[in-house]
């Protein structure tokens, strides 16, 4: 069936059969297959702080080190960020729910090289919450959700927490977990928050199972 000009596309960097969206609508899915990269290398250093009780886990966007890269689809194609409107492409990078936040991270870190501004970031996790949100909630929920209303950085939230959540130009979704209901929620959730782009990294079969 034809698109509508409404219907995103989705665009998954490796290949396989076609995949559906968990929105009202069902869009057509264009696979383009890709050669996995070999590791990244980020020059970003966590930034210290001060009241810190322990080693900061590196925000999405920062150099990672302790761990291999963890092997995920090429996302060479996505371009700097867009200007707020409807989402106009849903991307999947290949993951498992072990691999899915390092790729998530990862992809972030192509993201600001290819000049998104880090406050047009967010990182939804679908299981376990991403190890910087973990640390930061030891500081209470106000300095955390501060740092949401600062607007100048990544910020990565879990999926049952996005209503609490302003919509951003780009909203990357780490499937590492959770229940099938879950993870099947967690995508129109996440895509009611992206501005411009929604980046799902996850296990495609489970998602074309879940979708």
């Amino acid at each position: 069936m034809p698109l509508t000009p409404e219907e995103p596309q989705i665009h998954e960097s490796v290949p396989g059969s076609r995949s559906t969206s968990a929105t009202t609508r069902t869009p057509q899915v264009s696979l383009t297959a890709a050669p996995i990269p070999g590791p990244r290398a980020s020059a970003r250093p966590a930034p210290p702080r001060a009241d810190s009780k322990g080693p900061t886990p590196g925000r999405p966007g920062t150099g990672r080190t302790g761990s291999a890269p963890a092997q995920r689809g090429s996302t060479a194609d996505l371009d700097p960020a867009p200007a707020p409107g409807p989402v106009e492409r849903i991307h999947l990078v290949a993951a498992t729910d072990d691999t899915a936040v390092d790729v998530a991270d990862e992809t972030v870190d192509e993201l600001l090289d290819d000049g998104s501004a880090p406050g047009d970031v967010l990182v939804v996790t679908t299981g376990e919450q991403h190890p910087w949100a973990q640390h930061e909630l030891s500081f209470g929920e106000d300095a955390y959700w501060r740092q949401l209303a600062d607007g100048e950085d990544v910020f990565c939230v879990p999926a049952d927490a996005l209503s609490r959540v302003t919509p951003r130009a780009v909203v990357v979704l780490a499937v590492n977990g959770g229940t099938d209901t879950q993870a099947a929620a967690a995508l129109p959730a996440a895509l009611a928050k992206a501005a411009g782009r929604l980046i799902v990294c996850g296990d495609p079969e489970r998602l074309r199972a879940l979708l």
